[in-house]
């Protein structure tokens, strides 16, 4: 089931700052990116957030975009990864994968349950204007794309129509 032009589910989940996030707030300020990981472990994950880590002050300064990162696992393993990789954005702890499985879905894995790879981008109204579920765990959208979508109005920057 794609979410692509449909209303994001709203969710609030605890981040690694110590507190609540919730993704209808993030929108009164502008769009939101929100990431579904698989979990601490997940080598292509913690590539996927240090891209995306790369460029959330600049989406955030010139474009009020906040960063949601969605893991399946509890806050504590959460803070040993974004510490592990020194990441500049917090992650958002969804250890019983109910967002992630209202979003692109979960999994049960050799880890435990984990959700499945997948990046949204939500515009301020809270349509999902960009969806891209990962067709195996490598396959994974990157923070300079996204930033060129939304700074394109929300268009493909590698479309050229």
């Amino acid at each position: 089931m794609s979410l692509e032009e449909s209303n994001a589910p709203d969710f609030t989940l605890d981040s690694t700052a110590n507190e609540e996030v919730t993704l209808s707030e993030s929108l009164e300020e502008g769009p939101t990116v929100v990431l579904i990981n698989r979990g601490h472990w997940c080598s292509f994950c913690a590539e996927q957030l240090g891209t995306f880590s790369e460029v959330a002050y600049d989406l955030w300064f010139h474009d009020n975009v906040d960063i949601l990162p969605v893991v399946t696992d509890p806050v504590g393993k959460l803070t040993e990864m974004r510490d592990r990789y020194d990441l500049d954005i917090q992650l958002l702890a969804d250890p019983d994968g109910e967002v992630a499985e209202q979003y692109s879905g979960t999994e049960e894995t050799s880890h435990g349950l984990t959700g499945i790879a997948a990046t949204y981008v939500i515009d301020s109204e809270g349509t999902v204007q960009y969806e891209q579920i990962a067709d195996h765990p490598g396959d994974r959208t990157h923070g300079n794309f996204v930033r060129y979508f939304i700074r394109g109005g929300f268009e493909n920057p590698f479309d050229g129509t």
